[in-house]
């Protein structure tokens, strides 16, 4: 009897290893904190050495114009894992739902707004559920600021100690990353700490004043990087050591743009535009090292549903990029959002076609220079807020102080990348900007933009 057990038991782990298939492979994803595309080398810029992400290269391809939908993580996260637009769901004001790790300050209290979650309907699944469904184990190590309360089906495991490691044998797995050695916060808390790179060899973006804090900020970001590095590389060693690097989709990339004023909580590129490497499994020769097409966070979960052979369901807004189930169709428009910042609304939208830029700020007697205490303790944001007292900032820095600030706001971004030059009221652009006006009121009618309800109705609608 005991003999007919341990076969019967045998026969079971059999049929379950060879029903999770020989296609689905693994995927991770390593995620930088706060971190804008031009701040790395396979985007040009020779500031720092990052071998263990450049490592992914040999077999991987360097993504051009990905997007955040939002430029700050808890909206951009809930993007990520519904493959929809903030906006259309309700998580669009940041920290609009406290989970005990997620809380606001006494400054944020003062919005008298009550925290609340989305009830997200139900055939809106985070994709990490569906992979779930088809077999996959999916670990998330650690952050879960979704700005709504996700399901218990969406993760095997969510903690810091959460990795691929407790899968049964043969079980393929999704798993995150992410790396806050890279975050804002992380300017300050390290500000004291050697750095790993000459100040004085850096080039520092005409948003900042040339001086030694501004170099000094910046060397503290690309010190963190490498030691974000370092730690990316303990990932991509284990794997290589459990012999399941060969098969692994690796994706990196950074939740938003960079941890500086004007980066992060910015409609501009430099808080919209990331990083991504995809790194192929083996068996996948990369032809393309480097793709144009524009993207946007919306597009990683029928992406990954994609990668997996799985079907992708009706509801996402986002396109697969890679996969069988890649969409034929390639977008000519990029849309980008934001809603509350911490203590601060400021509801604002914006559109890009390749070229040009468009931007729609609603609360025009607001500075983009929003007054948030959380990047206050930030030497340069101090730096900056002194400077513009003193009226010493050069008219392009101080265009971010600006109140009000313009209604429109029109760049063409191949000549102008920092967005200095706001084109509004030259008549040489007037068809590319009618075009991008049309555009963006289409998109915001067609995926039922909620922006427009106060936040505090929003939270009633939301809640029913």
């Amino acid at each position: 009897m005991k003999n007919l057990f341990k076969f019967f038991y045998f026969l079971i782990l059999l049929t379950t290893s060879i029903g999770y298939g020989q296609n689905q492979p693994n995927i991770v994803w390593l995620v930088a904190e706060d971190q804008s595309q031009h701040f790395f080398p396979f985007y040009g810029n020779k500031s720092v050495n990052l071998p263990n992400i450049s490592f992914l290269l040999e077999n991987g391809i360097v993504y051009d114009d990905m997007n955040s939908p939002y430029p700050v993580c808890a909206p951009s996260r809930s993007g990520i894992i519904t493959g929809m637009y903030p906006n259309s769901i309700g998580t669009g004001n940041m920290r609009a739902f406290s989970d005990n790790r997620n809380f606001r300050g006494k400054k944020e209290a003062s919005l008298e707004i009550p925290y609340y979650s989305s009830k997200l309907a139900e055939s809106i699944k985070p994709f990490t559920q569906i992979l779930r469904e088809n077999g996959y184990y999916c670990t998330n190590n650690s952050k879960r600021d979704y700005n709504f309360k996700l399901r218990d089906e969406a993760w095997d495991d969510s903690s810091n100690d959460a990795s691929w490691q407790n899968r049964e044998e043969g079980q393929p797995f999704f798993s995150i990353f992410n790396f806050n050695v890279t975050h804002e916060s992380e300017i300050w808390k390290r500000d004291k700490e050697q750095l790993k790179v000459d100040p004085n060899n850096l080039t520092v973006p005409p948003v900042f004043p040339n001086d030694s804090i501004s170099r000094h900020a910046l060397a503290v970001n690309y010190s963190n990087l490498v030691e974000m590095d370092r730690q990316m590389g303990l990932i991509i060693k284990k794997l290589k050591d459990q012999g399941l690097y060969d098969n692994t989709y690796i994706f990196f990339y950074s939740d938003h743009g960079g941890p500086f004023p004007r980066y992060k909580r910015a409609i501009y590129e430099t808080g919209s535009k990331v990083p991504l490497i995809v790194k192929f499994p083996s068996n996948i020769k990369v032809k393309e090292k480097r793709n144009r097409d524009m993207l946007n966070f919306i597009d990683f979960a029928p992406t990954i549903l994609s990668l997996a052979s799985i079907d992708i369901p009706k509801i996402f807004q986002g396109k697969a990029f890679l996969g069988n189930k890649k969409s034929k169709k390639k977008r000519k428009y990029l849309f980008t959002a934001s809603d509350r910042f911490d203590e601060h609304p400021d509801r604002i939208r914006a559109v890009k076609s390749k070229r040009y830029k468009y931007i729609r700020n609603y609360e025009i007697n607001k500075p983009h220079a929003l007054p948030i205490g959380y990047r206050k303790q930030m030497a340069l944001m101090q730096h900056l807020n002194k400077l513009n007292d003193s009226n010493t900032l050069s008219p392009e820095q101080k265009l971010w102080f600006q109140v009000p600030k313009s209604f429109e706001e029109f760049y063409d971004l191949e000549n102008d990348p920092f967005e200095l030059n706001n084109l509004i009221g030259d008549n040489n652009y007037s068809n590319e900007l009618n075009d991008l006006r049309k555009q963006l009121d289409k998109w915001m009618e067609e995926i039922n933009d909620l922006g427009h309800i106060p936040e505090k109705e929003l939270a009633k609608i939301l809640t029913k």
